[in-house]
């Protein structure tokens, strides 16, 4: 099996999943259902790890394979291929998208067993991650963006896959229309560099922009930033991020597919892969490592304060996106991917292992309510941990070798970079005090009494054992709205690890690559394993720095070490021995706290300067334009019309032949005196 077969086959199965689980629908039993979509994946990873053994077969210099199946678009010059590019960097997105996301389809199969819509679930599953691998292997921007739009469809159908839940749905549209804002900043972008290089095919892309254009064009940074502009949004960064945290309204599984292998995955990419002109467009590239940053910043002050558990783990990866997009704008390549590896890792472990506590608390994701589950659940809480000490890049953990490599590419560049660096370090601090807050308030202290029930029966906490006082309805803690067992939240039943044994198997391949898949890329060149096979992709970087620097490399591996110890110490004693401090701490700050509580107020100025606007001239249209012209001059004049000609015609049809005589010598008299009149 060739190389130009392989990367069909990846992108097939899930096609294929998706289409046999639609078509078949409810004749399909949802073991079935779950059985296929997992193999799917599964099989695409297979197909993913043959890609990796034959590019690797290939001269080191020459690892780049075009095939294409037919022509697309041919017509005077323009020619656009159904066609893949595979090279080091898309093989190792498909070897990252196909793995997690299988993982992650065996953990749904078990967290989602009793939802009435779990055969709709597993179809909308496939047909996201198809669509994350068209994007990766597109072979030019065309297809790119087919995949890219593809995507944020994929998105909106899974945050809105409880669909008769309004914060679901709103969660849905909030997604889709922030990233169709990105869809079109993506699309005009490739408009500028298709106007003057008249081209969409990376190959002559990459090749042609150093003459097509003089170095930082306007024009061609123009080009640049429509194009970041959908990466911001994607990737959920500055100022585009409002719609990732209100996305954890979807399932779960649904949160760790977007935020760990897809979606938010692409923007960093984009930039990966249109590295060749982001460096030729240097303004550009510094846009987009500054707001990295501000991301990174301000999405790590934002998790210090959540107490939706979900919605921390979400702010969590808002920032660490912030990392890797900072990284692979400033030319840390690498590292960058290298980030996005282990988080993929270690941040599907942290929302699976999020889901198990959810389950346990019969869909109560308040940190205020969650206390004592270390004996309650066990295994979730060693998978918690693994997790939570690579986010925190503790000492030896893979985000601790991820981080540092990717801060140290960056600080090796020097001048004003070492902004960035320095805000990346401040950032790592937020990132250790969110992680174990977590931690510490929903696995130290008493068990609260979900947990308690739990440790007593062994089976979850279920909402219908406490009904509503007022209604007699059994809600939803999570949103207070009445629970509709008819699609889910997310059953009849709540799984969880301890119990279901798809759950623990997903989560425990996770939990070791979380923990030791840093020794892939060891510093000091001890192992540079990723370093080598991204080489022939990123080789003709023109961005000169050294990375030879092993003074700021030990300074980075021993600032890392002590800013993940202490701030370690410093949560432990802030929520188990001292746990009023934090309380405190707000007091005296309540401004501050203010602030991050309301997330920067994002989503008032949103609310403000745009949302109210275009409800207000909507509601205007409606009531005056659309009511008095559309509705009255065009749609009822016309219908006025009508009605007013049939009612004459009506009338003329007496049945009385003298009358039909009349009018037809009262024509012909009307018809002879125009000629006689146009005649004098």
């Amino acid at each position: 099996m060739s190389l130009s077969v392989t990367p069909w086959l990846v992108l097939a199965c899930p096609l294929a999943g998706m289409l046999t689980i639609a078509l078949l629908g409810k004749k399909l039993s949802p073991r079935a259902a779950g059985t296929i979509g997992t193999l799917a994946i599964a099989l695409a990873f297979v197909f993913a790890v043959l890609t990796l053994i034959k590019l690797q077969a290939l001269p080191h210099d020459a690892r780049v394979e075009t095939t294409a199946l037919w022509d697309l678009v041919n017509v005077d010059g323009v020619k656009i291929q159904l066609g893949l590019y595979v090279d080091p960097l898309s093989t190792f997105m498909i070897l990252v998208v196909t793995g997690v996301s299988t993982l992650i389809h065996l953990y749904s199969a078990g967290y989602m067993q009793t939802d009435e819509g779990y055969v709709r679930y597993f179809s909308y599953l496939n047909f996201f991650v198809f669509s994350m691998l068209l994007l990766v292997l597109a072979g030019n921007l065309v297809l790119l963006i087919i995949g890219w739009a593809f995507v944020g469809a994929a998105s909106y159908m899974l945050v809105s896959y409880w669909y008769r839940r309004d914060t679901a749905t709103a969660a849905g549209i909030k997604a889709f229309v922030i990233n169709v804002v990105g869809d079109i900043g993506l699309v005009l972008g490739t408009l500028f560099l298709f106007k003057t290089m008249g081209v969409l095919d990376y190959g002559q892309l990459f090749s042609g922009a150093h003459t097509a254009f003089e170095k930082d064009a306007p024009e061609l940074v123009i080009a640049m930033l429509l194009i970041l502009v959908g990466a911001f949004a994607k990737s959920a960064q500055i100022p585009f991020q409002t719609w990732l945290p209100d996305a954890m309204e979807g399932p779960t599984p649904v949160s760790s597919l977007i935020h760990a292998a897809t979606m938010v995955t692409a923007g960093v990419y984009l930039i990966g892969r249109l590295h060749v002109l982001f460096e030729w467009a240097p303004t550009a590239a510094a846009v987009g490592a500054i707001v990295g940053a501000l991301t990174l910043l301000i999405a790590g002050s934002i998790g210090l304060v959540m107490t939706d558990l979900k919605r921390v783990i979400a702010y969590s990866t808002m920032s660490q996106i912030g990392y890797m997009i900072m990284g692979v704008s400033a030319a840390a390549y690498v590292g960058g991917f290298f980030h996005m590896m282990t988080h993929a890792f270690f941040k599907a472990l942290l929302f699976m292992a999020a889901g198990s506590i959810i389950s346990a608390m019969g869909g109560n994701q308040s940190l205020n309510n969650m206390s004592g589950f270390r004996k309650a659940l066990p295994f979730t809480f060693g998978c918690f941990v693994a997790g939570g000490l690579a986010l925190s890049a503790f000492p030896l953990f893979s985000g601790f070798f991820s981080k540092d490599t990717l801060l140290f590419e960056v600080g090796a560049r020097g001048g004003w970079y070492l902004a960035l660096y320095v805000a990346g370090y401040i950032g790592a601090a937020f990132t250790v005090f969110y992680t174990w807050r977590m931690i510490y308030r929903a696995f130290w202290g008493a068990p609260c009494k979900e947990a308690q029930v739990v440790i007593d029966t062994g089976h979850a906490y279920h909402p219908a054992e406490h009904t509503n006082p007022h209604t007699g309805d059994e809600d939803d803690p999570s949103t207070q709205e009445v629970e509709d067992s008819e699609v889910g939240f997310p059953g009849t039943e709540h799984n969880y690890a301890e119990t279901t044994w798809q759950m623990r198997y997903a989560m425990i391949p996770l939990a070791i690559l979380a923990v030791v898949a840093g020794v892939i890329q060891l510093p000091f060149g001890v192992t540079n394993v990723l370093s080598s096979f991204l080489e022939p992709t990123f080789a003709d970087t023109i961005v000169a720095y050294e990375p030879d620097n092993p003074g700021l490399e030990t300074f980075g591996l021993i600032l890392s070490s002590v800013i993940a110890i202490v701030s370690l110490a410093c949560a432990y004693w802030i929520w188990v021995r001292k746990p009023g401090t934090s309380a405190a701490i707000q007091a005296r700050l309540p401004w501050l706290h203010k602030l991050f509580i309301n997330k920067w107020y994002f989503d008032d100025f949103y609310s403000i300067f745009v949302v109210r606007p275009v409800v207000w001239v909507g509601q205007w249209a409606q009531a005056s334009f659309e009511r008095v012209v559309i509705n009255g001059a065009l749609i009822g004049g016309t219908s006025g019309l009508v009605k007013a000609g049939s009612a004459a015609v009506r009338a003329i049809q007496t049945g009385l032949i003298r009358t039909y005589a009349a009018l037809v010598i009262g024509g012909l008299s009307i018809v002879l005196l125009y000629f006689l009149v146009r005649g004098l």
